[in-house]
């Protein structure tokens, strides 16, 4: 079907509440009968305009089965002309029209192609685009580092679209190559090496740590331009992948959205040419949190579920559990609580099954009842702030929670938690807890080096803000405002 001409369904079926509803829970049983009662359509139009066979269709149909894979949402998406925030998805192409803001087109860096075109899903491009990045990361002088700083995240289609080839099978790699003589105990301590580095990324990015893990994924680039025994090769794409995710960690922390993006990209492409999915859909639950940031929920909510797609038959309970936390975040920032409590009661539920670390990769070890309260609590804070007479306290408990069960280790985590906690204080009404609560984010915060940490304390601000505040917050205020301009 050409994207300009219409879609075959009229537009007041489409503002039908009961079929949205459906949509939005992606319930295609009810939502396949809704459109053959109102939009006049027969199962096996639906099935053609959908690229689906007309027996699938009446599966759908009977409940007999259920739609989960975010492809064929798409063609549903595509061939009945819904637009894309009805299903969970970003808008669609079809949608996009000629005055869509030029800042949602990323550059191209091979005029001609389309930007999913740009970089084939071939081992020998994922180490091109690695040795591209490393080097410009390890000679970045500072006027190069002010345009990375500028550099906003791609966002959209454009985004999503460029991701699709990480379902496919990993292709081979036939280059023509010299021999490697990389052994197990030599892989061994790259494995090692990026396990260090992750843990670093969770306290901060930026400076001689940043290069570090640049220099190491060059060795790795270096290891991989070389003809190695399979299984060897397998895993330096792992390590590849690992070290990529923590460069986009710490990029996004300096504030280099577009660089963090790009080191995703690798990441994800690392995981695919290593065949992990487990890990690939870690680093797409990453960019969901980038999209959440960045206010855009649709697309968030899309990466999690191609993640949770691509992941569905690998995925340790930790992982699920994560991936629907993510789900629950993008959830309650489009206004859809009951959604939110769902996917958060899914994510609990999941947890429930985790046993021994030994069982699962350390990556997501960190993902325990502790982490689980305390990204909870953050959702509902989000809520809060439209409704805090229901929310704030509940929000508040959870934090607590997550600050009972873990330490300053945690990094980022524990600071968040403090701001969080703070901030549900100060919706309550509850200025002295508020004032005490603050004072203790802003000393956490003052000991790690991440613009994260400060991005969420600068939203503590505005409450300390006004006349007559007690002298107790107005010395925050000066407390917030002395480390966010240092």
């Amino acid at each position: 079907m050409d994207a300009t001409t219409p879609g075959p369904l009229a537009p007041d079926v489409l503002d039908r509440d009961d079929l949205r509803r459906a949509l939005e829970e992606h319930d295609f049983a009810a939502a396949f009968s809704l459109i053959k009662k109102w939009g006049g359509l027969s199962q096996n139009r639906i099935a053609a305009a959908c690229q689906l066979t007309p027996g699938k269709v009446s599966t759908i149909m009977t409940g007999a089965c259920r739609v989960t894979s975010i492809e064929v949402i798409r063609r549903i998406s595509d061939g009945l002309r819904i637009p894309g925030h009805l299903v969970g998805l970003a808008p669609r192409p079809w949608e996009r029209t000629d005055t869509a803001p030029e800042q949602l087109q990323p550059p191209n860096p091979h005029p001609g192609k389309a930007p999913n075109e740009a970089v084939p899903w071939r081992p020998d491009a994922t180490t091109g685009m690695a040795a591209d990045l490393t080097r410009s990361d390890l000679v970045m002088d500072r006027r190069a580092a002010t345009r990375a700083l500028a550099g906003a995240a791609v966002t959209g289609a454009p985004l999503l679209d460029a991701l699709d080839g990480w379902r496919t099978p990993p292709a081979t790699d036939d280059r023509a190559r010299r021999p490697g003589r990389l052994g197990a105990r030599e892989v061994e301590e790259l494995e090692a090496t990026a396990r260090v580095f992750r843990q670093w990324g969770r306290t901060g990015g930026g400076g001689l740590r940043r290069k570090a893990v640049a220099g190491q994924l060059a060795e790795v680039v270096a290891a991989l331009d070389e003809y190695q025994a399979p299984a060897i090769e397998r895993r330096l794409y792992g390590v590849m992948a690992q070290l990529a995710g923590t460069a986009a960690s710490m990029a996004w922390d300096v504030g280099q959205q577009r660089r963090a993006q790009d080191y995703y990209r690798l990441a994800l492409r690392a995981a695919h040419a290593g065949g992990d999915t487990r890990f690939g859909a870690n680093v797409l639950a990453g960019m969901a949190r980038q999209m959440l940031y960045a206010d855009r929920p649709h697309e968030a909510l899309e990466l999690v579920r191609l993640a949770q797609d691509g992941a569905r038959h690998t995925a340790g309970p930790r992982l699920r559990a994560m991936l629907h936390t993510r789900e629950a975040w993008a959830l309650a920032r489009m206004d859809r609580p009951s959604s939110f409590h769902r996917a958060t009661g899914q994510a609990t539920e999941a947890l429930s099954d985790a046993g021994r670390l030994d069982n699962e990769p350390y990556w997501i070890g960190y993902f325990d009842e502790a982490e689980l309260a305390g990204v909870t609590g953050g959702r509902l804070l989000d809520l809060a702030r439209e409704d805090p007479r229901t929310y704030a306290d509940q929000a508040a408990s959870h934090i607590r929670t997550a600050l009972d069960q873990r330490t300053a280790e945690a990094g980022r985590g524990h600071a968040l938690d403090w701001i969080g906690l703070a901030e549900c204080a100060f919706l309550a009404g509850d200025i002295t807890s508020a004032a005490d609560y603050s004072r203790r984010a802003v000393e956490v915060a003052s000991g790690i080096h991440s613009g994260r940490v400060r991005a969420q304390l600068a939203k503590l601000y505005p409450y300390t803000v006004g006349d007559g505040v007690p002298r107790a917050v107005a010395d925050v205020r000066g407390s917030i405002r002395t480390l966010l301009t240092t």
